[in-house]
């Protein structure tokens, strides 16, 4: 059985990990960390579907050896059944009894071990999106499930606006070399946003032409990193002077903040087209 333990904040490995990403659904990613340690081992993220996962697996001939998830919405969650019939293995995931698979619980500041697999995670607690929705931080990736997107962040379907510019502050707090691996490919239709608050941003011009190159491909915009997030993304820019203007134009009035520039600016993006 796959050791896994659990402890306090600690230093995290730098190493960088090898992650293969599994399309499913119109836009998801599914992320499979190949194992540092156990080749032929993987570990999935945020499985939405199952079979697109198992078609991976027999594809490359590996074995799945653990699940984490980071909330619970189905497009994240809806494939762990399927895949704990052809696989027992821990299932981890923040404390939420909608996540019904789940074998193991992790909270804020701890540290989740996979020693066998040779995988070391940092737990960050991001509500907003959800209220009980976590990350996983280490080897130099972050596993971000619909906090943070490139360009962008995920809805508040749970949350407050300050609950979520508080969780992304956390991630924006993160070593700009770390690699950002979101839930959905959003990233073209975010910095049409971004641009729209942001009209001269350089960071961001730059990084929409390449996006169009790489979706011309067929490839997929990430991981990100969080130094270009810093650059481009709007929702990490709230104390930003331009983001705040062009928030308060928006909103016609003055914002106290940038929770509340937060609030103006996700909301305009949730009508935007």
């Amino acid at each position: 059985m796959l050791q896994v333990k659990y402890g306090r904040k600690m230093s995290i490995h730098t190493t960088h990990l090898n992650v293969r990403p599994v399309r499913a659904f119109s836009d998801n990613y599914i992320w499979l960390i190949d194992s540092p340690r156990a080749p032929g081992s993987l570990v999935a993220v945020d499985p939405g579907d199952a079979a697109p996962v198992i078609f991976e697996l027999q594809r490359s001939g590996a074995s799945l050896a653990a699940i984490l998830l980071t909330h619970h919405h189905p497009d994240h969650i809806g494939g762990v059944p399927e895949l704990l019939r052809h696989w027992a293995v821990p299932v981890i995931g923040p404390e939420d009894t909608r996540i019904a698979q789940r074998t193991r619980t992790v909270h804020e500041g701890e540290r989740c071990e996979l020693p066998d697999l040779g995988l070391s995670f940092e737990i960050l607690q991001v509500p907003g999106h959800t209220l009980s929705h976590i990350a996983f931080w280490g080897h130099g990736a972050l596993f971000c499930g619909d906090t943070l997107f490139s360009a962008g962040c995920g809805r508040m379907f749970e949350g407050t606006p300050t609950q979520m510019n508080a969780s992304l502050i956390k991630l924006r707090n993160l070593p700009p070399d770390t690699s950002v691996f979101c839930g959905h490919e959003y990233t073209a239709a975010n910095l049409r946003f971004a641009l729209t608050v942001d009209p001269t941003n350089g960071a961001a011009l730059e990084y929409q032409d390449s996006v169009h190159r790489v979706r011309a491909q067929g490839r997929p915009t990430l991981p990100s990193t969080l130094g270009l997030e810093i650059r481009v993304n709007p929702f990490l820019r709230c104390d930003n002077p331009t983001v705040v203007t062009a928030a308060e134009i928006h909103a016609d009035k003055s914002l106290q903040g940038p929770a509340e520039v937060f609030g103006v600016l996700r909301a305009w993006k949730d009508q935007f087209r």
